[in-house]
């Protein structure tokens, strides 16, 4: 699995006009899907998120000291078949991301496991599959890239 994060002032999620996810401060996550990934995989991904040190602590002055959850801020997780893009020639081949009838329940099992293991009203998403307008607003910029593992060909 991997996921790409941003700290973010705020950002949202627009389908066909529409915004149907937004969050203020906090971290915008974009999911990508490998194959082979396992729970296990999702764990950590949540793990991580849940924890990285990527906020300041105003009362130290410490730049990367407070993680999303010690500051009560939100998540907005988007999922994004496209982390697994790889060039063939000049045309983007995705044959290594999770296909989509396994991805988007496994993606909305990833979307619960964030929910429970923080507060479920303050971790949001997009909508599986459709064509998205992501529009946010970079806090720093702050942008963090994470794998779960090597995934094995």
């Amino acid at each position: 699995m991997r996921a790409v994060v941003q700290r973010v002032a705020s950002a949202s999620v627009e389908v066909e006009g529409r915004i149907v996810s937004a969050i203020g401060p906090g971290l915008l996550v974009l999911v990508g899907l490998h194959e082979s990934d396992v729970d296990s995989d999702a764990d950590y991904i949540c793990r991580k998120v849940l924890n990285m040190r990527l906020f300041p602590n105003e009362e130290t002055g410490k730049t990367w000291d407070h993680s999303v959850v010690q500051k009560s801020y939100e998540i907005l997780l988007v999922s994004q078949f496209t982390l697994y893009g790889v060039l063939k020639g000049n045309k983007p081949d995705f044959h290594v991301a999770m296909p989509p009838e396994k991805a988007k329940p496994f993606y909305a099992s990833l979307v619960e496991k964030f929910q429970k293991a923080y507060k479920q009203d303050a971790v949001k998403d997009g909508i599986f599959g459709a064509m998205m307008k992501v529009n946010l607003v970079n806090d720093g910029p702050v942008t963090m890239h994470l794998d779960s593992a090597q995934p094995s060909k």
